[in-house]
């Protein structure tokens, strides 16, 4: 099984999502943890049976909240890249991916 990590902005933008749920509804947050635990599981297991956005670049839509998991699939891991609201600036998240290429290029041979 390929390793599973979040790029801190991604991480970032599901805890704020879950807060602002939880204020809006005690326990909705709580519920889209939960719906993001589920497509997570679904990314391990098969990591590209989502939407293919790009040539290693994948998009998960949750099921009952607006939010797409985007991440990259690499050989030995996953990488979470955004926790995208559906309707709130499309494709922001494109300069991570550069920011993880260069980090991976000054890491990996």
């Amino acid at each position: 099984m390929k390793l599973l990590g979040f790029h801190p902005d991604a991480g970032a933008e599901l805890t704020d999502a879950a807060q602002y749920y939880e204020v809006r509804e005690p326990g909705l947050g709580a519920d889209l943890l939960d719906e993001v635990e589920r497509a997570l599981e679904h990314i391990l297991t098969n990591p590209e049976a989502s939407t293919r956005i790009a040539k290693r670049l994948y998009r998960k839509s949750l099921w009952r909240f607006p939010y797409n998991l985007v991440y990259a699939v690499y050989l030995d891991r996953i990488r979470i890249v955004a926790c995208a609201h559906h309707k709130r600036r499309p494709f922001y998240w494109r300069k991570r991916l550069k920011d993880m290429a260069e980090r991976e290029g000054a890491t990996r041979p």
